[in-house]
């Protein structure tokens, strides 16, 4: 990854069209993740597009993902995240509550099997101990999240002046990690109308937000870099109507 690049990925978020005549507000904590299949010579990610009834950005490709819930910080795991990972989630934060890292994980994960059915984790005899009911289809099909299998590949902030307002950490994991697949959540009347594995350098080709299409740019040169735990991460918010890229 050169800071030329990344200086190119920032110019690109700056000039993306948006409408900022809307009345500012706070950015709400979320997380997504993205799923990728490396076991072929090339390797894809998994999209899903959006209801076009939808107020917000309907019928675009997007990945799963969502706002932290209370009850997420709560859910048992199999593994904690990695030191490296856990510590880049935490980094910018002025007050990190208890658990406040591996709750991004774990709505990453609850988010995913709300909106593709795929539950991520480890299948056991026994169920895990949900903490509520927004858990519970894990407890059905005995899948215990494992949080040692989430990478951190970007964070960005949705820019002021905005309908919505994110602070997203965009989070992956392996496709080998779906452990059990609830059938009939994705479809013409679900918020998610079809998914689709999309090899990442296609995928720019689908529509899809801008930040979407940068962060797999950024998840193919982790990809490229051997998915270090070490290697940097990504922060994109913008001052005064432009865009800049740190690394955390």
């Amino acid at each position: 990854m050169t800071k030329d690049l990344g200086k190119l990925w920032a110019e690109r978020m700056t000039m993306g069209e948006r409408d900022m005549s809307f009345p500012d507000s706070e950015p709400r904590d979320a997380a997504t993740l993205m799923l990728i299949d490396r076991s072929g010579r090339m390797p894809k990610v998994l999209l899903g597009r959006r209801h076009a009834g939808h107020k917000f950005m309907p019928g675009k490709f997007v990945f799963p993902g969502g706002g932290i819930e209370l009850l997420d910080r709560l859910m048992p795991t199999v593994s904690e995240l990695h030191p490296d990972t856990e510590r880049k989630l935490l980094e910018r934060v002025a007050k990190p509550a208890g658990n406040f890292a591996r709750a991004f994980a774990l709505a990453a994960v609850r988010e995913t099997a709300e909106e593709t059915g795929l539950l991520l984790g480890v299948k056991r005899d026994r169920a895990p101990t949900v903490p509520g009911e927004i858990w519970a289809e894990f407890a059905k099909a005995n899948v215990h999240p494992d949080l040692g299998q989430i990478h951190f590949i970007a964070r960005a902030i949705t820019p002021p002046r905005r309908p919505r307002r994110f602070d997203t950490r965009f989070l992956t994991a392996d496709a080998s990690a779906i452990a059990h697949t609830i059938e009939g959540v994705v479809g013409p009347d679900s918020e998610l109308v079809e998914l689709t594995w999309v090899p990442i350098e296609e995928a720019a080709n689908l529509d899809m937000p801008t930040i979407t299409g940068i962060v797999l740019e950024e998840l193919l040169a982790r990809v490229e870099a051997g998915m270090a735990r070490h290697l940097p991460v990504p922060f994109y918010f913008m001052i005064e109507k432009q865009f800049f890229r740190e690394l955390l």
